[in-house]
């Protein structure tokens, strides 16, 4: 059996990546709004000479064939084919393939033991896959084995890098029968109408052009155009015919074919509320056959492997060796990230291991040098992560889990979190929204991976101050040192959406980041119309000091999961709402003020 071998090495001042990022994106700093180039990006984290030629000789002094030891194209990656006794040999440890216990789980290829590196390699790797990638961690108890001679090809991404616990398909009642326009029912019925009314929201473009915004999907989830038109006949008159521009990633299309609310719901609600709230015409809709990883592939082509994504093990790889998918090359640094990215789905943190996620953070924290905004949902299950289950005793994902579950990408410190609220049944527009409770509840909590940012300190600080948490270092990370989530939040409760030719109510943080990122959009044209630059990385904006009344305080509700309430809204920022939701005209005049 042939092993593809892949060695991450090492990137050089990543220990300064908070510093380059709080340089350009803190609004005291002097360099605010100066983002990098992609070019620059590369050269400061491109890894040097002495690691890609010191791990290429250890391989070939291993007795691994000189031919098959291969540079990636962004020279960020070593790749040396060989067969399975090699790798066993060379990393100390021993594979196997395993069924995963999982409901429909599939088979992986791993180490079960710890792999090894000499210790003068060590210092130029930072992740070897395939290895322990099927958990963060081994289980006590081995998970049941399969026969090494039963698998005659490399394993490909175990599901094409779509979230299996995580996607936040959005959660629907019934077809709705009456629909209400206007804001006199909004409790019922979220309309566009609702949230320019609940946001002040009120902007005419004037550099559509210059600016752009993506929306992105994965897989099979694609729109249906008589959806759309039939939503904007109703609430935008004027966009009907109007289509968002297809950026494809790896062989992603609009496909039509299926036609479920499985399928077209997500992409139904995320452009229907993401193109009138934007009132601009340029919205891409980025569609990606496979993972986050092979997202950032297309985006940076420094952070390619050579197939594909980080990790076979759950991302996805091109030409497809199953034969029965994407048969290009990957796209590889061939697409212009937007100034603003939406994503409406997600992982458990406890899916990957550390050195997976912190590797793809930086990748994130890279797209905030650019001056990209990236937005994710929160999630929909409390403190519970997917299916809402909550970790066991040795920190998995479980049904019978007690420990809070957090989310991933969301515990990223460079990654703009987004969860949800409400309108309270009975209220108007003009009362204080409560934390979702209808439905879905918002995701929110504390990393078991990634330590605070310094943005967030003091917030943070605050509410574990003033509004302890009634749980031990047995429920959640009591720490107080880890990154919290999310930062900021949006309405999420009862938005109408034409799906599969009907109205219907539609619930989940999957509503709330679109339209936030449509606001942000807004921001960056009114920026573009007098020069300036895109807002970026809006983290250590919106927990400063002087954005404080550009957000509405949410105090009431709460986040339930893992039997217990789960954490309370308070006043301040809280790990249910975030610092609040948006006062548009607010937020507008205080970053059209800065540099």
């Amino acid at each position: 059996m042939v092993l593809p071998l892949r060695f991450g090495l090492v990137q050089p001042n990543l220990d300064y990546l908070e510093d380059f990022v709080m340089n350009v994106s803190h609004p005291e700093s002097p360099n605010y709004g100066k983002h990098w180039s992609a070019t620059k990006i590369a050269q400061t984290f491109r890894p040097a000479k002495e690691s890609i030629e010191t791990v290429h000789l250890w391989l070939v002094e291993s007795g691994i064939d000189r031919a098959s030891v291969r540079l990636s194209q962004g020279g960020g990656w070593l790749k040396a084919n060989m067969t399975v006794e090699q790798a066993e040999r060379l990393l100390q440890t021993e594979y196997h393939v395993y069924q995963s216990d999982e409901e429909g789980g599939g088979q992986h290829i791993a180490c079960y033991e710890k792999y090894h590196l000499p210790e003068h390699i060590a210092k130029h790797v930072d992740i070897v896959t395939p290895t322990l990638h099927f958990d963060t961690k081994p289980r006590t108890s081995v998970p049941q084995r399969v026969d090494m001679d039963k698998r005659d090809r490399p394993v490909n991404a175990r599901s094409l890098g779509q979230p299996e616990l995580g996607v936040s398909i959005p959660k629907t009642a019934a077809t709705v029968e009456t629909i209400h326009k206007g804001i006199e029912k909004c409790d019922e019925q979220i309309v566009p109408d609702c949230l320019r009314a609940l946001y002040n929201f009120a902007y005419t473009p004037v550099a559509t052009e210059k600016n752009s915004i993506a929306i992105i999907e994965y897989n099979s989830q694609a729109y249906l155009p008589n959806d759309l038109d039939l939503f904007f006949a109703n609430f935008s008159p004027s966009q009907v015919g109007q289509r968002p521009v297809l950026d494809s990633i790896d062989g992603g299309y609009l496909q039509t074919k299926e036609q479920d609310e499985s399928v077209n719901g997500e992409s139904d609600l995320d452009l229907q509320y993401a193109i009138p709230s934007h009132c601009m015409r340029l919205v891409t809709r980025t569609n990606v056959l496979a993972s986050f990883n092979n997202l950032l592939d297309a985006l940076d082509g420094s952070y390619c492997t050579f197939e594909g994504g980080d990790d076979p093990e759950y991302d996805a790889m091109y030409p497809d060796p199953s034969g029965n998918g994407y048969e290009g090359p990957e796209d590889c640094g061939t697409v212009t990230p937007a100034y603003v990215m939406s994503t409406s789905y997600y992982f458990d943190e406890a899916q990957f291991t550390p050195a997976y996620e912190q590797r793809q953070c930086a990748e994130y924290a890279k797209l905030g040098l650019m001056g990209t905004t990236v937005l994710y949902v929160s999630g929909d299950n409390g403190v519970s992560g997917g299916n809402f289950q909550c970790l066991d005793s040795e920190r998995q994902s479980s049904n019978n889990g007690t420990i809070f579950n957090p989310s991933f990408p969301s515990t990223c410190p460079y990654v703009t979190s987004v969860g949800a609220t409400q309108i309270n049944p009975g209220a108007s527009v003009y009362e204080p929204e409560s934390a979702c409770e209808q439905v879905i509840y918002s995701g929110g909590g504390f990393s078991n991976v990634f330590a605070m940012p310094s943005y967030q300190k003091t917030a943070v600080e605050h509410y574990l101050s003033n509004y302890p948490p009634p749980y031990s270092s047995a429920i959640y990370n009591t720490s107080g040192t880890s990154r919290a989530y999310p930062d900021i939040s949006a309405n999420g409760a009862n938005y109408l959406v034409a799906i599969d030719g009907n109205f219907t109510l539609t619930y989940g943080t999957s509503c709330s980041s679109p339209v936030l990122a449509a606001f942000f959009s807004a921001i960056n044209d009114a920026r573009l119309g007098v020069g300036k630059g895109p807002i970026g990385f809006i983290n250590p904006t919106i927990y400063s000091s002087a954005f404080v009344e550009a957000f509405n305080d949410i105090t009431n509700g709460s986040n339930p999961g893992c039997n217990t309430s789960g954490f309370s809204a308070e006043p301040g920022w809280d790990p249910v709402t975030g610092v609040g939701t948006p006062n548009f005209p607010k937020l507008l005049d205080l970053w059209l003020a800065l540099p």
